[in-house]
């Protein structure tokens, strides 16, 4: 059960009359994940729909350039990727769980680009913040060229600054579902995951293409 804001100031007050410490209420501990995977609002709406993904970021990641913006990433040689910070619970799913995701819901045989979008900026991409998660995905990415038989595109770049995107970018596929709906039709970003991964299309997360 929740504790109101205005039951816990009552009892921090109660605490302070009676000399009593004030409680200490726990927080839930979380943890954050970035990856590249063309469009960001369709890897919002993937990761979106994982059990234990409490928050996703639309942003750029994985250049030298100090700045970002959708003008400079998409015309520009910043060598920034579209990306999306992941923001999850330890408790209810796992970095090795999220790779699964990622991998299953993208081409990652494509060195140029995912789907209809073409250029550096929306290719594969998957950057850790620690050394252990360098390690799982670079132990991902051999599973899933075994699974698959065939040479990764997708590379994995550490120690990368997250620029969030436009505030335009957030929750695309909420805020103008027809037109994201019909962009992720004509874009062939169903059609292609299906292709390449089959049965286990989007495997980890409940979306499903309609």
């Amino acid at each position: 059960m929740g504790i109101s804001r205005f039951a816990s100031l009552a009892g921090l007050a109660l605490a302070g009359t009676m000399g009593l410490s004030a409680p200490v209420f726990a927080q839930a501990e979380t943890a954050v994940a970035i990856f590249a995977g063309g469009c960001f609002w369709c890897v919002e709406k993937d990761f979106d729909d994982v059990e234990g993904v409490l928050d996703t970021l639309s942003g750029y990641i994985g250049g030298e350039a100090e700045t970002a913006n959708y003008q400079q990433v998409t015309y520009e040689d910043t060598g920034h990727y579209e990306a999306v910070q992941v923001t999850y619970d330890p408790a209810i799913t796992d970095y090795d769980k999220l790779l699964t995701v990622f991998w299953h819901s993208v081409d990652p045989l494509d060195p140029d680009g995912q789907f209809c979008d073409r250029g550096p900026s929306y290719r594969t991409g998957i950057f850790p913040q620690t050394d252990q998660e360098t390690e799982q995905a670079e132990a991902s990415k051999l599973a899933v060229a075994a699974e698959l038989n065939a040479e990764i595109a997708t590379e994995i770049i550490p120690g990368k600054t997250f620029y969030p995107a436009e505030d335009y970018h957030q929750d695309y596929y909420l805020k103008n579902p027809v037109r994201y709906e019909y962009y992720r039709f004509a874009c062939g970003r169903n059609a292609r995951v299906d292709q390449v991964w089959g049965d286990r299309s989007y495997l980890g997360t409940s979306y499903r293409p309609e």
